[in-house]
């Protein structure tokens, strides 16, 4: 039964993380943590393992249905790399509930425009009708988006997909597509150093991967024809949820310092 769910689980998060450009992560470390009692330290690596399949799987049909802009994607990914070293090199001296609560308040302000402005635009249907603008703040928020990453341990795709989108004029579904692309290649460096160190547990991690698997393949195939109104209306539900969480973990380490 426990098998089950964990391939429900694995296939939510495929789900959404193939939809929206987000890995999924986000959803299924809460789930592993507050829904099967799994420890942090398990959850963490297995959920990185799940967004290198995630991606693995979903990007084939977004190359192929042209979604992907694979220049694009590397580019940002060599800025968001060089961020995710630097914040890990940083990581000790940095107050991790004080970047939370700011991550918290951005992606809460994010989520609030995409659910209060209705973009005016029309935009085009894959990525070789439309050119990327404004590169070096697409550079310079990939790069902060990586140090996050390293920071508080969540993935750069609840920032890089509006920073696409909106930053760079990038159409969502193309700014997703590409994000699935991306992370799977800080995913797979990430999931590496846990497995070198023994913390990747094999068994809670394979019927996660197959659920992750069949969820992915069956959101890369429903984004194309999902309406894009519908999916940034669903991105910004998850962003408000990615903003409760880095406002709860913020909160939690601040309010001790403040009562003492």
């Amino acid at each position: 039964m426990t098998v089950l769910l964990l391939m429900a689980a694995g296939g939510l998060a495929g789900g959404l993380g193939a939809l929206l450009g987000i890995g999924g992560g986000i959803v299924l470390v809460p789930v592993l943590v507050l829904g099967f009692g799994i420890p942090m330290e398990q959850a963490v690596p297995a959920s990185l393992m799940c967004v290198v399949a995630n991606s693995c799987a979903a990007a084939a049909s977004y190359v192929e249905n042209k979604l992907s802009d694979i220049r694009l994607g590397l580019t940002l990914e060599l800025a968001t790399v060089l961020g995710a070293i630097v914040g890990g090199l940083v990581a000790a001296y940095v107050a991790e509930a004080t970047v939370a609560i700011v991550f918290g308040l951005f992606t809460l302000y994010v989520a609030l425009q995409m659910l209060l402005v209705r973009a005016p635009r029309q935009e085009p249907m894959t990525a070789a009708n439309y050119v990327p603008s404004n590169y070096p703040l697409g550079i310079s928020g990939s790069f902060v988006a990586g140090g996050l990453s390293a920071l508080l341990g969540v993935g750069g795709g609840p920032l890089k997909v509006p920073l696409m989108a909106y930053g760079m004029r990038v159409p969502f579904k193309v700014a997703s597509a590409t994000s699935n692309l991306m992370i799977g290649v800080t995913g797979a460096a990430s999931v590496a150093a846990y497995a070198w160190r023994g913390h990747l547990d094999l068994t809670l991690v394979s019927p996660l991967v197959v659920g992750v698997l069949g969820g992915a393949v069956v959101g890369s195939r429903l984004m194309p024809k999902v309406p894009t109104a519908v999916l940034k209306k669903l991105f910004a539900g998850v962003l408000l949820g990615v903003a409760g969480q880095m406002l709860w973990k913020g909160g939690a380490g601040l309010w001790p310092s403040v009562l003492r």
